[in-house]
């Protein structure tokens, strides 16, 4: 039975069949909160959690009761870019141990990683240029690479060592006591010590930014967190310990967001790593404002429909609306169903729009009939329900299957099923209020799962569950283990996650959700346009991978690829297409820069030439053609046979009439 927790519904508990067990790396302190699902450090909690994960600038590896740091090298060619893990250095106990590592902490911007057995406690936090290790007692370290050690010296009190390799990488070590240190030609030990030690890769190897390392390597962060006070505006704090100013490294988003806040930090333009996101460079600063323009969020159009065309989008109307049956719907799937649903929500705004209500009890009964199933757990063949065991909703399809629902039972994908779910609910709430009342708790329980801020206060669901703090973006992937991180195809569907839970908070009157909603909207589409959409002569990425992409396929936290998980990389139609759909108001947002625009429709149209070229997917195209040359694109729209199962020709023929509106 579905039950209401305190104030928050909760959906049937149930326990799936194919979770992993977060217990093996999880500190039992933590096993009774919700968990992290789509967490930058998802690899180490997951199968023997020996896969690398990206903690900018290092990959950062645990195995064998040792820890692993890369400064990675980059592997580029036309259709991927990926980073390359080499040990350039591995932390561990010189006595030998055994035993697993173990998450003690961690928040929005850090990890916590213990090797218990050893006495090393890891204190990774996103952005640092240290490696931080607390060594909590006495133990001899054993440090080694796979390097040959070239030169190694040491300062007059030994709190400061540096080591110089046969790859041109020179590290330095400093620790909050004297430390003894010894080497061979690949390995450097040292006499019992207990304290901190730091280590950092010096940039270039260059002696110029030695002072800078020197400077800050006393005062280290402990974690750090992300706190939303208004909208439009994320503040980073980290909690530090030592003494002296804090040094982390931003990436370009950061330094972009920074210089619209009102900041008390110190840019290092000169110090920098290279990262896959664009060069990471240093701010000095214990806490950080990061500033986006706002995005407004709105049910409609932002420029109106010519009056003109109204006749040609209410004949559409008319037919796609009549088409609407909840008892024809064959697809159980979520992510399908959503799609179907958010489709004929759009219906309903479009009349509203065009001032044409005669369509909209229909839809509206449409859209109760085909949701309520959903929230009363009387769906046949799925629904929702929910695991404890890390913190969430899952379908009753991915519950016992892993590949169900495209992983949703395992936290693949969650803002995409679910923000279809909240635009049709959010448009049914606005429609029919007295409906919102009798299902808002149901309507909520479907936004926290990953939209909570609070765990305290909804402890049923982990804290914003896809969007990544440090990188600005979300992820889609959840609890499966790949040697390349997190990824995500679609931004577009991620984008709209967002912007739908803000149209809840509309519909609700909530301010609050409109505001993180509108936030989170905001910040994702300017990580979108940063890291998928590849501007010709952009810089960010090398210029060979540039040259031959105009939109990223699947962006990994370590890799860059063309390909599409459904498609390959010469479907350029269907690279266009997952990173526009859903068609909606916010899409303009998300591609308002009308010269990049052609850039990628020029680029895709040649790929339409394919024999077996969805219609659907020519349908985005030509939606995209449409911002700059509209007349052509209309054409092109009113002779497709067919539409992606979340569009429509009403839909397309709204987004063609109101672009072109000037």
């Amino acid at each position: 039975m579905a039950k209401q927790n305190k104030t928050h519904f909760i959906f049937p508990e149930t326990q799936s069949t194919v979770l992993p067990d977060p217990s093996n790396f999880f500190s039992s302190t933590l096993l009774s909160k919700p968990l992290p699902t789509n967490s930058f450090f998802q690899n180490f909690v997951l199968k023997n959690g020996d896969q690398p994960e990206y903690i900018h600038p290092y990959l950062i590896k645990s195995s064998n009761s040792s820890l692993s740091l890369s400064y990675p090298s980059r592997q580029v060619n036309s259709a991927f870019i990926y980073q390359v893990f080499n040990a350039d250095l591995t932390i561990s106990s010189k006595q030998g141990s055994s035993g697993k590592h173990l998450i003690s902490s961690y928040s929005d911007l850090s990890v916590t990683l213990d090797i218990p057995s050893s006495n090393l406690s890891f204190l990774l936090v996103r952005g640092s240029p240290f490696l931080t290790v607390s060594v909590t007692q006495p133990t001899p370290l054993s440090i080694t690479t796979i390097h040959a050690i070239l030169s190694f010296s040491s300062n007059k009190t030994n709190t400061k060592h540096t080591f110089h390799f046969n790859n041109g990488q020179t590290w330095i070590l400093y620790a909050s006591s004297t430390i003894k240190l010894s080497h061979t030609l690949s390995e450097i030990t040292s006499d019992a010590f207990s304290g901190i030690v730091r280590i950092a890769l010096l940039p270039d190897s260059d002696s110029k930014h030695e002072a800078v390392l020197d400077k800050f390597s006393s005062c280290y962060p402990v974690s750090g967190e992300a706190i939303f006070r208004e909208p439009f505006c994320v503040e980073y704090k980290w909690e530090k310990k030592g003494s002296g100013d804090l040094l982390l490294l931003a990436h370009p988003l950061h330094v972009q967001l920074l210089s619209n806040g009102d900041n008390d930090v110190t840019v290092l333009e000169d110090f920098k790593y290279g990262s896959i996101d664009g060069d990471v460079v240093g701010v000095v600063g214990d806490s950080w404002v990061l500033q986006t323009d706002p995005v407004y969020v709105t049910w409609h159009s932002t420029k109106g429909v010519k009056e003109e065309s109204h006749d040609e989008i209410v004949s559409a109307l008319s037919n796609d609306v009549e088409g609407l049956n909840s008892s024809s719907i064959s697809t159980t799937s979520s992510y399908f169903y959503g799609k179907l649903i958010a489709r004929a929500a759009r219906l309903a705004l479009i009349a509203e729009e065009l001032s044409y209500p005669d369509v909209i009890p229909k839809v509206k009964k449409f859209l109760k009939e085909s949701i309520e199933p959903w929230l009363e757990g009387t769906f046949n063949g799925n629904g929702f329900l929910h695991d404890k065991k890390w913190g969430g909703i899952i379908t009753q399809q991915g519950s016992n299957d892993g590949g169900g629902d495209f992983g949703f039972g395992i936290y693949n994908d969650h803002h995409y099923h679910l923000g279809y779910f909240l635009y049709a609910i959010a448009v049914l709430v606005k429609l029919d209020p007295a409906w919102g009342r009798k299902y808002k708790a149901q309507a909520y329980s479907i936004v926290q799962d990953f939209m909570n801020l609070d765990t305290k206060l909804n402890s049923n669901y982990t804290r914003l569950r896809n969007f990544d703090l440090y990188v600005l973006h979300s992820w889609a992937g959840g609890l499966t283990e790949f040697s390349d991180g997190r990824n995500q195809e679609s931004t577009s569907e991620a984008v709209c996650a967002y912007y739908s839970a803000a149209l809840v908070g509309l519909a609700y009157g909530d301010a609050r959700l409109v505001s993180l909603g509108s936030t989170l909207t905001a910040l994702e589409i300017l990580g979108t346009k940063m890291w998928w959409h590849v501007e010709e002569g952009g810089s960010l990425y090398e210029e060979e991978f540039t040259r031959e992409n105009r939109i990223m396929g699947v962006l990994w936290s370590n890799k860059r690829d063309s390909g599409l998980w459904f498609a390959p990389a010469e479907w350029k139609e269907c690279r266009l297409g997952i990173q526009l759909l859903p068609l909606a108001p916010i899409s303009e947002a998300i591609f308002s820069n009308a010269e990049y625009v052609k850039q990628l429709v020029e680029w895709t149209l040649p790929a339409l030439n394919r024999d077996g070229v969805g219609e659907g997917w020519k349908g985005f195209v030509y939606a995209l053609e449409g911002i700059y040359d509209n007349e052509s694109a209309l054409q092109k729209i009113r002779n497709l046979a067919g539409f992606d199962g979340g569009n429509s020709l009403s839909n397309l023929l709204w987004w063609i009439h109101s672009i072109g509106n000037e």
